[in-house]
């Protein structure tokens, strides 16, 4: 008889990648829209990816079975 195949978290997959060290990745909140009322520095530290802390990561790997794509 077939094994249960486990489903993943697919918000989490389309949010997150994994480095090659295997950190999680993320993309920064809060730079899509009505950006003229938000301050320079603001915009300027959601510039680029971000990575999880440790304890955060745990968690989210725990939702992706097969892991996250690179």
């Amino acid at each position: 008889m077939a094994k249960f195949k486990l489903k993943s978290k697919r918000g989490v997959v389309k949010r997150m990648r994994s480095t090659a060290s295997g950190k999680v990745k993320f993309g920064k909140a809060y730079k899509r829209h009505i950006l003229t009322s938000k301050p320079r520095q603001n915009k300027r530290h959601q510039r680029g990816t971000g990575i999880l802390a440790p304890p955060d990561a745990k968690l989210v790997l725990a939702t992706v079975p097969y892991g996250l794509p690179k």
